[in-house]
């Protein structure tokens, strides 16, 4: 893997990151994961990590959708021009 950095690194003239600069992010995202910080065992690799993290964005994702979805339905069906219509369209926006 450091050898993947290390080339990039003298061919597209981006900036190395340090093992223990990766460490750390993992440790970070892994601490924002509700999947993997409530596990009992306090180590997961930086593959699971990374696969948890993109899971989580996804269903952060769709969870978005779902509720923009919810409010449309629900500005449907009442008043426009009523102040409960206005708090939704801005939650919306």
């Amino acid at each position: 893997m450091s050898g993947r950095r290390s080339r990039q690194s003298s061919e597209g003239g981006t900036s190395r990151i340090s093992d223990d600069q990766i460490i750390q992010l993992v440790s970070k995202l892994q601490q924002l994961l509700p999947e993997i910080r409530n596990c009992r065992s306090n180590k997961a690799s930086a593959s699971k990590v990374l696969q948890e993290t993109c899971n989580y964005i996804r269903n952060l994702h769709k969870e978005v959708d779902d509720l923009s979805d919810r409010l449309s339905q629900l500005l449907s069906t009442i008043d426009a021009d009523s102040p409960e219509a206005a708090i939704i369209r801005s939650l919306i926006m």
